[in-house]
């Protein structure tokens, strides 16, 4: 900012300290026609000083020219003006230089004191040359109107410039402080969109890792019995006739559930594929919503309830026991009530553990036990070593790897600790602790 107050855009392309060719041309042209008054009262002014008029008029053009450097200093400028004041030249230069320094940054007290000077100066030299000339008989005045033309002289030559300079001074500070504050809202509105943009970003990667929990746990354990029990069906269905029918009701009827889970979840997927009606996109919220709500009823063959829950148990590790486990239960504890949150999440604790034994070790023991205690609830799946050490699944079950990681990331969600790995029997196991 200059003395003025001049705001800087960028860096100026004006020379010197002016900060564009505007205002440089703007201070050269005011200078020439200070210098050209100065010059033309010079000539004045070397008749009563009784020199040359040659040297009053370079007097008066040199001092006149000083109004060029008003901007970079403008008590050098007021100052000349106050000192060319008993010479009745530099009327042009008095009024700018006081509106320069007026509307400038310099302290108050410095632009008070300067026009004071201006003030008085002016003041006393026009009521010199008044009575001069009242005395003289050059002006039909009387006496007693000498000190009022006087004094309304150097007010209309002082209070004039310098209220219009405070006032521009004011408003160009408030402009500058209504910019600036546009600016920070500027700044300060970008960082809350690029904050609400994270925000978002990290909601919908919370809501995709839901959805993919949702649907591996829905859908990966009706698959893998279905599997199990295809296995099972080709190996007694020339054998055992009667088994072969039973199994492949199985198989039918846990692949109606998983394709009708699937259908729901996917349904909100749709946009309207071809049709020319274009619908509004769904929320991702809704998706993991409506996984939600399909695995919930995972384990509900008829579909009602509110999801699964602890007393179900019994029923999905007589799923797992009908496909062929040897699996045994064991519960520690009274049944009580939990919230539904916690139900859900050690239900399918104990579901995905069964789906690995199905996918990793078929035909190993299995152990479930669960433990209610006074303020957690605990569950474990413990499975030996399976018959036949490293050959794996014997239906080749397929498997994603999400199927701890999700384990771990619900358990973790209500303040639990998971814990998985092998045995030193060279079986699996599978620990949760809940807060309850």
């Amino acid at each position: 900012m200059t003395t003025t107050g001049e705001e800087h855009t960028g860096a100026g392309n004006g020379p010197w300290w002016w900060v564009g060719w505007r205002s440089a041309l703007l201070d050269a042209g005011l200078a020439l026609v200070s210098a050209f008054e100065c010059g033309s009262e010079g000539v004045r002014f070397a008749h009563d000083a009784g020199l040359p008029a040659p040297v009053g008029v370079a007097f008066g053009a040199v001092a006149g020219s000083v109004l060029l450097v008003r901007r970079k200093w403008p008590i050098a400028v007021v100052l000349v003006s106050i000192a060319i004041t008993p010479a009745q030249m530099g009327f042009l230069m008095g009024l700018v230089g006081l509106y320069t320094l007026a509307a400038s940054e310099l302290p108050r007290r410095i632009t008070a004191a300067l026009a004071g000077m201006s003030f008085a100066g002016m003041l006393i030299v026009t009521f010199v040359r008044a009575h001069q000339s009242v005395a003289h008989g050059d002006v039909p005045m009387g006496n007693w109107l000498v000190p009022f033309a006087s004094l309304t002289t150097a007010i209309g030559m002082t209070a004039p410039p310098v209220l219009l300079g405070l006032y521009m001074g004011a408003r160009r500070r408030l402009m500058e402080s209504l910019r600036e504050r546009a600016d920070s809202l500027e700044r300060e509105l970008q960082l809350l969109a690029e904050r609400a943009e994270e925000r978002a970003e990290w909601a919908r990667n919370e809501e995709r890792t839901r959805i993919a929990r949702e649907m591996h746990d829905v859908v990966a354990h009706r698959v893998s019995l279905m599997v199990v029990h295809a296995a099972a069906l080709q190996a007694v269905a020339r054998k055992d006739p009667e088994k072969a029918v039973k199994n492949a009701a199985l198989v039918g009827d846990m692949g109606r559930q998983a394709l009708t889970e699937l259908r729901e979840m996917l349904g909100v997927l749709r946009t309207g594929g071809g049709s020319d009606v274009r619908r509004p996109a769904v929320p991702l919220a809704a998706v993991g919503a409506a996984a939600a709500a399909a695995a919930s009823r995972a384990a509900d063959d008829s579909g009602g309830g509110e999801g699964p829950s602890l007393a179900e148990i019994d029923e999905l590790v007589g799923q797992s026991a009908a496909a062929g486990m040897v699996v045994a239960l064991s519960v520690e504890g009274d049944l009580r009530g939990y919230a539904r949150e916690i139900e859900q999440t050690a239900y399918r604790v104990v579901q995905e553990a069964l789906t690995n034994v199905h996918k990793h070790a078929a035909g190993a023991k299995t152990y479930v036990r669960l433990a209610h205690r006074v303020s957690e609830i605990a569950m474990q799946v413990e499975n030996e070593c399976p018959p036949e050490v490293g050959a794996g699944s014997s239906v080749g079950l397929p498997s994603g790897g999400n199927g701890l990681l999700g384990m771990k990331e619900r358990v973790a969600a209500l303040g639990g600790v998971f814990v998985s790995g092998p045995t030193d029997a060279g079986g699996f196991r599978v620990s949760a602790v809940i807060p309850a």
